[in-house]
Formats: C-alpha cells, sequence, structure tokens
C-alpha cells in the first residue's frame, strides 16, 4: 500500500462529507431522526471527525486532541457552517499528520490498541478509510431520505 492512496482517499471522501453535509437544503433535517434510523447525520459526521482526530490527528499528528465520544452522539443543533468548519479542520489535520509518515512507517504497529489484537499503521489506516467511506454511505441515504 501506498501512502499517497492513503491520503487521496480520505482527501476524497472527506470532501465528499463536506459535500453531503452542504447539500442538505434544510438545515434542520441534518439532525433529523426517524424509525428505523436512529442516528442523525449530523451525529455521524461529528463521530468521523471525532474518530478521525482521535486516531491520525493525536495519535500520529500529536495534536492532543481530546476525544469526547458520548457527546459525537449526543450533540444537536450545530450549524451547518459549524459542521463544514469542522470538516475542514479535520481535514487538513489528517493531511498534516499524514505528510509526518513515510511508507516504511506503514508497516509499523500502531501505538494504541484499538481492537482485540495490535495492528500495522497500515491497517488501522485502512479500517478508518472504510469506516469514513461506510458512514459517509449513511449520510448520503439520510439526505436522500429525510431532506425533501
Amino acid at each position: 500500500m501506498s501512502l499517497e492512496i492513503v491520503k487521496n482517499l480520505f482527501n476524497r471522501d472527506l470532501n465528499k462529507l463536506k459535500k453531503e453535509i452542504e447539500s442538505y437544503q434544510n438545515e434542520n433535517k441534518i439532525w433529523c431522526i426517524e424509525k428505523e434510523i436512529s442516528n442523525s447525520a449530523g451525529n455521524l459526521c461529528l463521530h468521523l471527525i471525532g474518530n478521525l482526530n482521535t486516531y491520525i490527528g493525536a495519535e500520529i499528528g500529536k495534536t492532543n486532541y481530546i476525544r469526547y465520544r458520548e457527546l459525537e452522539f449526543s450533540q444537536k443543533d450545530i450549524s451547518q457552517i459549524e459542521l463544514l468548519a469542522k470538516i475542514e479542520s479535520t481535514k487538513q489535520t489528517v493531511s498534516d499528520a499524514l505528510e509526518l509518515l513515510a511508507d516504511e512507517d506503514l508497516k509499523k504497529e500502531y501505538p494504541l490498541l484499538v481492537f482485540e489484537t495490535k495492528t500495522s499503521t497500515e491497517f488501522l489506516l485502512i479500517h478508518l478509510t472504510t469506516h469514513l467511506a461506510y458512514h459517509l454511505g449513511q449520510i448520503n441515504y439520510h439526505r436522500r431520505l429525510l431532506d425533501n
């Protein structure tokens, strides 16, 4: 795996996240939940921001970010403009942190125990790209379903 590929995937999908949040015509719908939809797009967005700032920003980039995961799912009614600013800031944090890595760093053990066993930095970064894409798809579906 190439570090450039990972950088491109994060950049691409964080731009898509920004586009999804921008695309809500009714800002209040970002926080809407209905029937079987248990997480709003706003909360999924905050979750992605917290996740990337923790595992890439704080650990790789040494940003001193402190995560409050429970708030990612309980905070509500953050403005669309503020969410977009948080995405942009996260995009910069991810980019800056990944610039600190070299391709050979990908094979090294990721310093935190995230799963049941230790993984390589490469494995964790791939996991984080798929996690981002998974929730990005949920946000897209949420927007198309509830932003009428």
